[in-house]
């Protein structure tokens, strides 16, 4: 099912998602890969408040290609996703409710999900040069000094996706291989 929806995500947004559906996201999304999310563990584990608050946002895992003139930002592809593993199921118990990369996820990071009522997203892996279309302005906001790995807070329109993992711990990957094998 093709579905539209804001970011930040709301709790029903997230809830409503199935895997398998194909979404949509229009407004703030956050950028961070593994040198980010490290730095944010880090702050955590030192009683830092972090750069960005988790409640109800979505992070794309993608570090940009430099930008062409005239555009926000270059190739904008996703990185895969298990690389963050270790941080997620902290940041998705401080709120954050969507997650966009490529790729499995760890038993932890699902548990993580279905515990908060979150959800794992997946982007079209090779189409960054595509995806970029979707990014209306990106501002780095956070470690600078990471280059194409600091935090980014990004303007999307209609950014393409389709759920993996939902908010009851459904999976996409596992449905489909079952699916397959089953025709």
């Amino acid at each position: 099912m093709d579905r539209y929806i804001k970011a930040p995500i709301s709790d029903e947004d997230a809830k409503s998602l199935r895997a398998g559906d194909y979404v949509y996201i229009t407004g703030t999304i956050y950028t961070a890969r593994d040198a980010a999310h490290k730095r944010m563990a880090e702050a955590l584990a030192a009683g830092e408040n972090l750069p960005i608050d988790m409640k109800n946002n979505i992070i794309y895992y993608m570090g940009p290609s430099p930008a062409r003139e005239g555009r926000p930002i270059g190739s904008a592809g996703p990185t895969t996703a298990s690389r963050m593993d270790k941080y997620a199921p902290d940041l998705l118990d401080l709120g954050l409710k969507g997650m966009i990369g490529k790729g499995k996820r760890s038993k932890a990071v699902i548990d993580g999900i279905v515990r908060n009522n979150a959800v794992y997203f997946a982007a079209v892996g090779g189409a960054g040069a595509i995806l970029s279309q979707r990014i209306k302005s990106s501002e780095v906001i956070a470690y600078d000094d990471l280059g194409t790995e600091a935090i980014r807070k990004l303007e999307v329109e209609d950014f393409p996706v389709i759920v993996v993992i939902d908010s009851e711990g459904n999976n996409l990957y596992e449905t489909a291989i079952k699916e397959y094998c089953a025709e």
